[in-house]
């Protein structure tokens, strides 16, 4: 039961940490519009490949910092900070005009190496995980197993492909607009900032 509440958990987290348009995301829909459908979904599926070894460092370190007290409890408050941060610099961009959105460019049409990468030198998702998973382990004399190990970053991965493969359909059938699209889902992920920074107040009092 935990670790099927652990895969939910990290997979919507990992699905909404990817909705605000970036680099890898609109690269994404770039190549699904130039090169077709099925070279986008090979990109995307590259660069979810490299968040679930990206999302496995994250959760070994959120183990060893587990069975280390002292160190949980600043981590704690580093993501606070962090949090905080992002919080504050997701509500300006959702309130700042929204410029256009660069977009990676490559010579070669070898979508599934662009996507890894693409994801290789996007190195947020480690302590965006790390925090994540020390949220989720609300006991800290929980160790997680191999197979919590296992489903934590297969569910990393599927949930940014799920993000991926919506802003694939998102912008090829719907033709969602890019602008105001940017905007609410900065707006949304400022929202989300303030619930995880509540979640993690509530932890460091309790710690």
């Amino acid at each position: 039961m935990e670790t099927t509440k652990l895969f939910f958990f990290t997979f919507f987290a990992a699905a909404a940490g990817v909705i605000p348009p970036g680099l890898i995301n609109m690269s994404v829909v770039k190549t699904s519009l130039s090169l077709g459908k099925r070279n986008g979904l090979i990109m995307a599926i590259g660069a979810s490949v490299i968040v679930f070894f990206q999302a496995l460092v994250a959760i070994l370190m959120a183990r060893y910092i587990s069975t280390h007290p002292s160190v949980r409890v600043i981590l704690l408050r580093l993501g606070l900070v962090i949090l905080i941060l992002l919080s504050i610099y997701f509500f300006i961009k959702s309130r700042l005009k929204q410029g256009k959105i660069n977009e990676a460019k490559f010579k070669s049409n070898k979508s599934f190496f662009k996507g890894l990468g693409l994801s290789l030198i996007n190195i947020f998702p480690i302590p965006f995980f790390v925090v994540i998973s020390t949220l989720f382990n609300t006991n800290s004399t929980n160790e997680y197993d191999t197979w919590s190990i296992f489903f934590f970053s297969l569910a990393a991965a599927l949930g940014t492909f799920a993000t991926l493969y919506l802003y694939i359909y998102s912008f090829i059938r719907i033709g969602v607009d890019r602008q105001k699209f940017a905007k609410k889902s900065n707006l949304f992920m400022a929202i989300l900032m303030l619930i995880l920074i509540a979640v993690t107040s509530i932890r460091i009092y309790y710690e």
